[in-house]
């Protein structure tokens, strides 16, 4: 198992971060909807993982809206004068609520799933509230980037990106060394509060790396955004775990192996990046 995530990792890290840093918006966004296809289809297995029908409907659901939002809004129209298409800008502030939302209903688990639990609508619309604000944040972040700032989009996807890698490493290594006390039992029983503490002391890493970068930054506003983040990051990522539970399956799917599927490796991204770009959007602009 070890090995295959490895190897994985190996072709995988520079693919994404080739994509990001190097791709033109016009090209990531299409390249993007493919990649959120294949989490559809993962989302799918969550809502009837015995229905093909109902799998590929939602897919294909997913894959006209997201086809819609890149012809309705060319990547030059996504950002003018300092403010974002106010679409995209609806689409995360929807998202942000739906995280909330994914929030009580994390908290209140497994009493919440009587509400949701048997309910294919339902369960497609958390899907669509899940995807699309993460595909709209992914595209927004990565139109900052201009012909004087080429990789700036780019480096705010990859700060992201860093602050959820970094609260799932120190989850993993304290949650493994010092966990005792279970964070949600109901929904992850192998997630500590030890873990969740550790995880956000490995983030002070990232606000290293920011005030290193750009010493100009408020220190305290980067610590408390980073923390902000990995905490939200966490919410995704025990939501997904939530949904999987009542789906009575344990990865989403098996393309990366290793790893599971593109919604195992995106579940903190999907919460941490609509708030994030609401954050830049409210103190960076």
């Amino acid at each position: 198992m070890l090995k295959h995530r490895i190897i994985t990792a190996v072709w995988l890290i520079p693919l994404v971060l080739g994509a990001i840093f190097f791709f033109p918006v016009e090209y990531f966004s299409w390249a993007l909807v493919a990649v959120f296809l294949i989490a559809a289809k993962e989302w799918g297995r969550i809502i009837d993982k015995r229905c093909n029908v109902t799998q590929w409907s939602f897919t294909f659901t997913i894959g006209i809206l997201l086809v819609a939002l890149n012809l309705l809004i060319p990547s030059h129209d996504i950002w003018f004068k300092g403010s974002l298409h106010p679409i995209y800008l609806a689409i995360l502030i929807i998202g942000a609520c739906w995280w909330a939302i994914s929030l009580l209903l994390v908290l209140t688990f497994p009493k919440s799933s009587a509400l949701w639990g048997k309910s294919h609508m339902l369960k497609s619309m958390f899907g669509q509230l899940t995807l699309i604000p993460c595909f709209t944040a992914l595209i927004a972040l990565k139109a900052l980037s201009s012909e004087m700032t080429p990789f700036y989009g780019g480096a705010l996807v990859f700060l992201v990106m860093l602050t959820v890698w970094a609260t799932d490493s120190g989850a993993y290594f304290v949650g493994k060394a010092l966990g005792k006390h279970k964070l949600m039992p109901n929904v992850s029983p192998a997630k500590t509060i030890e873990g969740l503490l550790g995880g956000l002391v490995t983030t002070m890493v990232v606000v290293a790396g920011v005030m290193y970068c750009s010493p100009e930054q408020e220190l305290g506003l980067v610590v408390a955004v980073t923390l902000f983040v990995a905490l939200v990051s966490a919410v995704g990522d025990l939501s997904e775990s939530m949904f999987k539970r009542v789906a009575e399956i344990k990865d989403s799917g098996t393309i990366l192996p290793g790893h599971g599927g593109v919604l195992d490796r995106i579940d903190s991204l999907t919460a941490a990046l609509p708030v994030f770009t609401l954050i830049y959007i409210a103190f960076w602009m």
